[in-house]
């Protein structure tokens, strides 16, 4: 089997930084998931390549031919080159020398097996010459893309010890690539391991959490890993019930042509309190709009479709009815076309303003925000009807000045 390179070479600038690595001489090669999303026929997004070069050397060779160099990760061989706009990552060929599971020294080598070593899965341990596409495979990650199987290079645990992350990315892995059930070694490993993930930061926690759940299909992986336990110890809310949710959210997602949103995803495992989720929401140190998000999608959605949207904003009030599968709209829209509804809906503004009410009478103060609420409301329980708004506005600026007037001037 044999990648086609073609449409990786093309790209602007990639050619000019092979030659500038000495690709001649077999100094380097594409790796990971450009080999692997290229023999699956999928868009390769990302560009990486390992060398034999140290770091130094790379930046050396690369500015020597007008090509950029950042020393993004250089400690751990990682060069960024962007070269005519086109961004690579090169990395050195590495064994590791010492991990406690977040981090890890390295030693750079010449040897590409020992580099593939310490990767984490056969299929992400294939090497591809950039000038004939022939693939270098040394744990035989070609026939596990064949089957469609996701599996730790030589022992899980080992290679789990070494960065308890990869607990988490072996499911989204699978997710995105596996095929039935997981991996029994790995599976077994990950939940054995599963407390592990305690020593992670909340941030990388939160963003392998967000990239399954952003996957077309996450809830056959997201089942096994609450039944095996891999929730338990960081995001203990997820439970049996939660899945459930995400069965049914994943369900009319498919049948309305949703847009998969990890973070309505993420609440539908979770209990639906907003309490709950604020709190889950700060652990995993979220950004302030993911946690206004994630709490507002834990409410009920209460009203029509109009009356969410314009309160909380579009995508709120459809995270919302989204969540919600017994939702029923007053003017009998399905839950389908209500969010359609809102999509296409040009939200109105309140048409008066605090000045208005005072230049035609109304007491500055307290009463001008009262009764802007009190007229906001009613306009809109009429359903935002444009005809009766100033009889509206009218009759609550009359109540005030009758709840105001002198009762002597009534004697």
């Amino acid at each position: 089997m044999k990648l086609n390179v073609r449409d990786l070479t093309a790209r602007p600038g990639v050619e000019r930084l092979l030659e500038a690595l000495h690709v001649e001489q077999d100094a380097i090669r594409f790796v990971g998931g450009a080999v692997r999303d290229g023999l699956l026929g999928e868009e390769v997004s990302d560009l990486d390549c390992a060398t034999i070069y140290e770091p130094a050397r790379v930046i050396g060779y690369l500015e020597k031919a007008g090509i950029k160099a950042v020393p993004t990760g250089i400690d751990h061989g990682t060069i960024t080159a962007v070269s005519d706009h086109t961004v690579v990552e090169v990395t050195t060929l590495r064994a590791d020398l010492a991990t406690d599971g977040r981090h890890a020294s390295v030693a750079f080598t010449t040897d590409w097996k020992e580099d593939a070593a310490r990767r984490d899965f056969t299929i992400n341990a294939l090497y591809a010459d950039p000038r004939t596409g022939e693939i270098f495979d040394y744990f035989g990650g070609l026939d596990d893309l064949e089957a469609r199987r996701v599996r730790f290079i030589g022992d899980a645990n080992e290679r789990i010890a070494e960065d308890h992350l990869r607990i988490l990315r072996f499911f989204r892995f699978h997710a995105r690539f596996g095929s039935g059930e997981p991996d029994a070694a790995g599976l077994d490993a990950c939940a054995e391991n599963a407390n592990s993930l305690m020593a992670l930061s909340r941030e990388r926690i939160a963003d392998e959490v967000l990239k399954l759940l952003a996957l077309p299909d996450p809830l056959a992986t997201v089942r096994i890993m609450e039944q095996r336990g891999i929730f338990t110890p960081v995001l203990p809310e997820i439970t049996a019930p939660g899945i459930n949710r995400l069965e049914a959210l994943l369900a009319f997602e498919q049948e309305s042509g949703r847009k998969f949103r990890p973070i309505r995803r993420l609440a539908a495992l979770l209990p639906r309190d907003p309490d709950v989720a604020r709190e889950v929401a700060s652990r995993l140190k979220f950004s302030k709009e993911q946690r206004d998000r994630l709490s507002s999608a834990a409410n009920p959605a209460e009203g029509s479709a109009r009356e969410l949207a314009y309160r909380l904003g579009p995508l709120y009030a459809i995270d919302r009815i989204c969540l919600s599968p017994h939702w029923e709209s007053p003017s009998g829209k399905s839950r389908e076309e209500a969010v359609r509804y809102i999509e296409n809906w040009d939200i109105p503004k309140l048409p008066i303003k605090g000045g208005d009410l005072i230049a035609r009478g109304l007491e500055a103060g307290p009463a001008v925000a009262r009764c802007l609420r009190a007229i906001e409301n009613e306009w809109i329980a009429s359903d935002f009807d444009e005809a009766g708004f100033d009889e509206i506005v009218e009759r609550h600026l009359a109540e005030d000045a009758a709840c105001r007037r002198d009762p002597a001037e009534d004697a």
